[in-house]
């Protein structure tokens, strides 16, 4: 799903539609006119989606043999996909290489809180889930709120009911499935947010929560300064293998990472008998 741009500097994003039911050569046509147009592609995909997709993805870029197009697929919820989408659109306007900027998800995916309120977390397999809430999910209007990003949680919604939410102010983003909760209005001010925003919920939720009675949450960083101001505060590198500027580890481009080199071990010195 493609959020609206968050300002008048968001990139517009592309969306690769139905690449497993499309014909090859019309996905190849469309990924290499992208390339060729914008120079590098980063492509971002959930954990959800198909494999045909995924796999399709694959043999795109194979056959294109083109180490300018990344394929990035975070683990988080779909609506977190969406929003770490937008924000490296955000930074798509700003003076990065195309190293650092695909390279940025991984940083940017540490200051994105995702969750939602589910009315089953029966077939929940995101998050760890106790056997005792498993019982619980089957008793007629129990819902639950979860967090699966940056790490689990998850209680039964009844007053009072917290998570722990960011230590930084962000926004809300709120996207409506087939729940009604009024749990979900007291969120913004638990989590010190600025405000609550809505949108659609992505396709792929139900099939990432186990369930289409949900409603998904996700709290982000919208300022594109504050983006841009942590994304340049790590200290960049060159990739060993193709040459380009990345943060972090491992180069979304090619998937190299920074070879380790250890230091021989001291030789043993030789026992001399004195002459």
């Amino acid at each position: 799903m493609a959020l609206p741009a968050q300002d008048e500097r968001t990139m517009p994003a592309v969306v690769l539609r139905d690449l497993d039911q499309r014909p090859l050569e019309h996905s190849l046509t469309e990924l290499h006119a992208l390339t060729e147009q914008y120079g590098y592609v980063v492509v971002v995909c959930s954990q959800a989606t198909p494999e045909p997709v995924v796999r399709r993805l694959y043999t795109l870029r194979s056959l294109l043999e083109s180490d300018r197009i990344a394929l990035f697929r975070p683990e988080l919820p779909p609506l977190g996909i969406a929003v770490l989408a937008r924000q490296l659109r955000q930074l798509a306007s700003c003076d990065l290489s195309p190293g650092v900027l695909a390279s940025a998800g991984r940083l940017l995916t540490h200051y994105i809180h995702a969750g939602a309120v589910l009315g089953s977390v029966a077939r929940l397999d995101r998050v760890p889930v106790g056997l005792k809430a498993h019982a619980k999910s089957w008793v007629p209007g129990s819902q639950f709120a979860v967090v699966a990003h940056p790490e689990p949680q998850l209680v039964k919604v009844v007053p009072g009911a917290t998570l722990k939410g960011p230590e930084f102010s962000t926004w809300l983003l709120v996207a409506k499935g087939q729940l009604q909760t009024d749990w979900i209005a007291g969120l913004p001010e638990a989590w010190s947010a600025h405000g609550l925003r809505e949108t659609p919920l992505p396709a792929e939720s139900p099939r990432w929560w186990g369930t289409g009675r949900m409603i998904e949450f996700c709290s982000y960083l919208a300022d594109l300064s504050v983006l841009y101001q942590l994304v340049t505060s790590v200290r960049q590198s060159s990739c060993h293998w193709c040459g380009i500027d990345v943060i972090g580890d491992r180069c979304v481009f090619c998937s190299a990472t920074p070879p380790v080199y250890e230091p021989p071990a001291p030789r043993a010195l030789e026992q001399r008998t004195p002459a």
